[in-house]
């Protein structure tokens, strides 16, 4: 789509109020599913089961969850049955059918899941976005999912940030992605990348000398592919994971290498943030622990106090929504070094434009680039890289 095209299809999105956004969002639901119809979940993993308790508080729990799991079939969770799909649209033909299906895992598009039951002869097929719209305080924030007129408070900043996208691809990526914020619209989202997550061999090169910075190190698994990426070819790196089931693996992988490349290799057990301080953490075990909520508390610590006398040349961060406070903590090893960043921008609705914004303040010295690595929003990334980096 020509530029031209897409400032016309953003400013048109952004045409609309806040106020008529407020009252499309509070209505949507209702104008969907009439109330008092039976609800039916399609979908009864994380999302389903978070779905159902929030139900269960409204007072209005599903009647059924529909799953195309056949180990599931027949069974209940916490009380509910579960059907196979053309069971429940057999037994429910006027039920309501609410996709909870949304997952960094999937391998179907949200078209193709509504399309799934349309299908069997469902007559209402809705995804879950609707619903959390309508009960904002019970189901919001999820990821970038959020209330439509939050982007329109911030139109003056979305507007700017799509002039700093350096191709078409990346403008169309951010205008589709505003669209999908404002509407919910999971069909017009683009086909994720081919190149491999955080390394972008059409955006840029990695290097023998590089000094890797590794914010979200999880059990090592970006590490593997940088090494492999890499050929093992490295100056140094510094890894950061604050969980400690995840840390124990990291150390293990990192224990499993070869001497001279584990001696480079430096492993913090700590969030990274914008300043030294002890925050919540939710420490989960897997690649979903976050900062600010859980049980536990973790020490936090800014990338320019630990990095001191450091120069790194790449920086990823994956922080499961702390990303903008990682990024205030790196202002000065940004703006004193420009390393090539991978910035995570999907776990909140403003990190699309909120994360570029944040680099731009820290130096000028960048080119972006907006590359989903993941269907429908996930593992969205914002890549700056200085010119002098870029593959062509």
């Amino acid at each position: 789509m020509p530029d031209g095209a897409l400032v016309k299809l953003l400013e048109d999105l952004l045409s609309e109020s806040v106020r008529e956004a407020t009252a499309r969002e509070a209505a949507a639901f209702d104008e969907a599913v009439p109330p008092g119809t039976p609800v039916i979940l399609f979908g009864a993993g994380n999302l389903g089961r978070r779905t159902l308790h929030g139900l269960r508080r409204l007072g209005t729990p599903p009647i059924a969850f529909a799953d195309n799991s056949q180990r599931l079939w027949g069974t209940q969770i916490e009380g509910v049955p579960v059907l196979a799909p053309a069971d429940a649209v057999a037994h429910f033909p006027s039920a309501a059918f609410i996709v909870t299906i949304w997952t960094g895992e999937g391998w179907d598009k949200m078209g193709q899941r509504c399309a799934q039951l349309l299908g069997l002869g469902c007559s209402r097929v809705i995804p879950f976005g609707l619903l959390f719209w309508k009960h904002p305080d019970i189901f919001l924030p999820h990821y970038a999912m959020d209330l439509p007129h939050l982007v329109l408070e911030d139109a003056e900043t979305v507007r700017a940030v799509f002039d700093l996208w350096e191709d078409e691809a990346s403008r169309r990526e951010y205008v589709e992605q505003v669209r999908w914020r404002l509407h919910h619209d999971f069909d017009s989202l683009p086909d994720p990348v081919k190149t491999e997550i955080y390394f972008p061999d059409d955006i840029f090169l990695t290097r023998d000398d590089e000094v890797f910075v590794d914010c979200g190190a999880f059990d090592g698994d970006t590490l593997r592919r940088f090494l492999h990426h890499r050929d093992g070819q490295f100056k140094q790196i510094l890894a950061f994971e604050p969980d400690p089931n995840n840390f124990r693996k990291l150390e293990q992988y990192v224990a499993s290498l070869p001497s001279q490349q584990s001696e480079l290799i430096e492993l913090h057990q700590t969030a990274v943030g914008a300043r030294r301080e002890i925050v919540r953490f939710d420490a989960m075990g897997n690649e979903a622990s976050f900062v600010g909520q859980g049980s536990m508390e973790v020490q936090s610590i800014p990338l320019d106090e630990v990095c001191q006398g450091l120069a790194p040349t790449y920086l990823k961060m994956d922080t499961e929504g702390s990303e903008p406070d990682a990024l205030q903590g790196a202002r000065k090893v940004i703006g004193m070094h420009v390393p090539a960043l991978a910035i995570c921008s999907y776990h909140r609705q403003d990190h699309l434009w909120r994360v570029p914004t944040l680099i731009r303040a820290s130096s000028d010295q960048y080119c972006y680039f907006l590359r989903p690595q993941l269907l429908d929003v996930w593992d969205l990334v914002c890549y700056a890289v200085p010119r002098s980096r870029l593959s062509n």
